[in-house]
């Protein structure tokens, strides 16, 4: 039997499970692909039939900057729960930041380098 510690993260996979699968059979039924759909070969977003080129290109600068958003995003993610737990880290005399100095300083090191090759500029 299934220990009672242990139901809420079964209930919360059943839900997940369940929920993706409703949402997998509700695109085939209803979706753009379904049987009888008028708009079966052309691009559709937001209730709207597109006009002009469906597949337009994108800059190589609109993928670099897409990139360097997620790295700096990522950052965030790291930083964020750094700066809750310093105050244990410094009650427990643990040395934390001296690591996460390094950390900052290769990402500046990164966004100088960026800078220095304009990668960060629009205009060119």
């Amino acid at each position: 039997m299934i220990s009672a510690a242990y139901l809420p993260f079964l209930i919360q996979a059943v839900l997940a499970a369940g929920i993706t699968a409703a949402v997998i059979v509700a695109s085939h039924v209803f979706g753009q692909r379904a049987k009888g759909s008028k708009i079966k070969d052309s691009a559709y977003e937001c209730g709207v039939p597109a006009e002009g080129l469906i597949h337009t290109r994108f800059s190589v600068k609109f993928f670099l900057t897409a990139l360097l958003f997620m790295l700096f995003d990522l950052e965030i993610v790291i930083l964020v729960p750094w700066t809750f737990i310093y105050r244990e880290f410094l009650a427990n005399h643990i040395a934390i930041l001296g690591p996460i100095m390094f950390f900052i300083g290769v990402l500046v090191l990164g966004l100088i380098y960026e800078i220095k090759k304009g990668a960060l500029e629009w205009e060119k």
